[in-house]
């Protein structure tokens, strides 16, 4: 089953030409920025957004909802991790090779692809991630997703994907994410809100200034009695 795309009037290797041409036009010095933006840089960016959501949604005042967005965080590389692993068997089916092998005059950015082509694993990997962040909220999901698109771009642009490698990528990393989600955040909800109400690692759930209304700062302010009529009529 490797003939997904195998002549230059196949809409997919044309789209592979067009945008893999750019390359060749590009400084060298740019080539080498989408090399490592492409095979690490995005990867690198997804974690430091799920770790920068993290700290955004630990200092929510509602403790309901911290524990909701962590668990979805939690989630967001166990579902990139689960994705790959569905993965394995797909490419292995479908045996498609790098588009390099089959397509003279790409500029491949990066050497040593000798694994099979679809699905992609960074575009697979990126879209889980960007989709389970969308889970725990959808700001940083949209960010998230984002990231993926440029991913996706990039792996063309490098010439070790086709487009379609993407597009499968992306569809079977949100499938995963998403139809999985609702047990996953029913087994990952009662852990992190048992996390959450720990004395020692509560912090990793709701941030201590999210408790502050518990402290003597917010203290309720003493009822202080109003004076009694018999002071009144003493006084007078």
């Amino acid at each position: 089953m490797a003939g997904l795309a195998t002549d230059g009037s196949n809409a997919d290797v044309s789209l592979l030409y067009d945008i893999n041409g750019l390359a060749a036009d590009a400084p060298r010095w740019f080539d080498r920025v989408m090399e490592f933006v492409g095979e690490y840089g995005i990867l690198l960016a997804l974690v430091l957004l799920v770790l920068w959501c993290w700290w955004s949604v630990r200092r929510r005042e509602d403790e309901t909802q911290a524990v909701s967005s962590v668990a979805g965080l939690v989630w967001a590389p166990l579902a990139a991790g689960l994705a790959v692993l569905v993965n394995i068997p797909i490419r292995g089916f479908v045996e498609r090779p790098r588009p390099f092998v089959g397509h003279q005059g790409l500029e491949v950015l990066a050497s040593g692809k000798t694994d099979y082509s679809f699905v992609s694993d960074h575009a697979t990997l990126a879209m889980a991630m960007g989709v389970g962040l969308f889970v725990a909220n959808r700001k940083f999901g949209l960010m998230g997703i984002a990231l993926a698109v440029v991913e996706g771009f990039c792996r063309v642009y490098m010439g070790v994907h086709y487009p379609t490698d993407v597009i499968g990528g992306f569809a079977l990393g949100t499938a995963v994410t998403l139809l999985l989600a609702p047990l996953a955040m029913a087994l990952l909800t009662p852990v992190v809100s048992a996390v959450a109400r720990s004395e020692r690692v509560g912090w990793l759930v709701r941030a201590k200034r999210a408790d502050r209304t518990s402290g003597p700062e917010r203290a309720t302010p003493l009822d202080i009695p109003e004076p009694r009529s018999e002071d009144n009529d003493l006084a007078a």
